[in-house]
């Protein structure tokens, strides 16, 4: 199993046409690790969750949610602290721009104290987006990571300039994650922002250099790149699709890339063995898998019988 960590909230999505006197939204249950979780789960993956979560009205139906969907919660924690929002804006071509409400809330405020005992079952540990940079959370998390001893670690950095708008922040969090990970997803809006003029190739040399064995870079709804630390690369190009919004398709993407792997035995040596037929094989399935999130409103992830 791939315990997920870090950020759950609400997406709240203004709707057009909407009087500015009485604004009408759309509230979706979302997050990046939330999502991921949710993900595996409906591509028949085995995935827990680790975060607080709010015993607010809004937390508790982010709980229902996660309980729907079949994710193990033996890890979360509950808080008093409220629940992360997060206002959601489309631009023409369906890319969303996102301003966070989360201070003082449940999914930033985890500490070292909350950390779980790493269970024999628990195969992997993902991270990502804005709590690995918020303290405590972003504290809290790092050392999870480097307890994570045998098992296999994953890192999307999802960036939120909204929450931190401080790049330099972002890459010194991802540069020591990045020392204890062992696969790396990113976006090359992500990379632009934390490296400016670093290819993606490029940046595979130095996430390889720090110690990763697998390189995913997505641009968007043109291909995904990748490359493993044996020196195989490949790409692949997702389906044409009617997007109506790109919400989540990153966090599908990263979903199906866990699935896959978690179905070998032996993760790391799938890796170093993978050549670049498949390779390219497992870059088209997430692929396929983000495109037909971008044929929905939201984070609203595909189940393996959509594929």
């Amino acid at each position: 199993m791939f315990l997920i960590c870090g950020d759950n909230l609400f997406d709240m999505f203004m709707q057009p046409g909407a009087e500015p006197s009485a604004a009408d939204f759309a509230a979706r249950a979302g997050g990046s690790p939330f999502n991921v979780a949710i993900g595996m789960r409906r591509l028949e993956g085995a995935a827990g969750y680790f975060s607080a979560l709010s015993t607010d009205p809004l937390g508790r139906a982010l709980r229902t949610v996660l309980e729907n969907e079949r994710v193990d919660l033996r890890h979360v924690r509950d808080t008093e602290r409220k629940t992360t929002l997060s206002l959601v804006t489309l631009d023409a071509e369906g890319v969303p721009a996102y301003t966070f409400y989360s201070e003082g809330a449940a999914d930033t405020g985890v500490t070292v104290a909350d950390l779980p005992e790493l269970d024999d079952d628990l195969r992997g540990i993902h991270f990502g987006s804005y709590s690995i940079v918020l303290p405590p959370t972003a504290d809290a998390l790092a050392e999870l990571a480097s307890r994570a001893d045998w098992r296999l670690v994953s890192l999307d950095p999802n960036i939120r300039p909204t929450v931190e708008p401080d790049m330099s922040v972002w890459r010194e969090r991802v540069e020591t994650l990045m020392e204890m990970t062992d696969v790396l997803k990113i976006s090359t809006e992500d990379l632009g922002l934390l490296y400016p003029g670093v290819t993606p190739a490029e940046f595979a040399i130095k996430a390889f250099k720090a110690g990763v064995d697998l390189v995913a870079v997505t641009d968007g709804g043109e291909r995904a790149l990748g490359w493993t630390s044996a020196g195989v690369e490949a790409e692949a190009r997702p389906p044409q699709v009617d997007v109506i919004d790109t919400v989540g398709a990153g966090d599908t993407f990263m979903a199906a890339l866990l699935t896959r792997l978690s179905q070998a035995q032996d993760m790391r040596a799938h890796i170093a063995d993978l050549d670049a037929a498949g390779l390219e094989e497992l870059l088209a399935f997430c692929a396929r898998a983000a495109a037909i999130t971008c044929t929905r409103q939201g984070a609203d992830l595909p189940r393996l019988s959509d594929l």
